[in-house]
């Protein structure tokens, strides 16, 4: 996978989650807003984190840093997702 289609991945996956939680907070009538706020800090702070490490790669060992980034990334959003479906019930 090369650096563009990992930077796309981190806009992709960032703004489905930011969909998701405005998306949840405009049905749950603003009972749980501070707690979507929170969860939406945390998902730009992962995104942010993420794109910084992608931008400043080291010169040997991309792809390995790449998959290390990614898997970070990805368990990152997975945790928050699992946050969000918490807060449906």
């Amino acid at each position: 996978m090369n650096l563009r289609v990992i930077k796309k991945d981190i806009h992709f996956v960032t703004n489905e989650f930011l969909s998701d939680c405005i998306t949840f907070s405009d049905y749950s009538e603003g009972k749980k807003d501070e707690q979507v706020k929170d969860l939406i800090n945390q998902g730009l702070a992962l995104a942010g984190t993420a794109f910084t490490k992608v931008c400043n790669y080291p010169a040997e060992g991309t792809k390995a840093y790449f998959r290390e980034v990614q898997k970070e990334f990805y368990e990152g959003f997975d945790a928050l997702y699992q946050k969000l479906s918490e807060l449906t019930k």
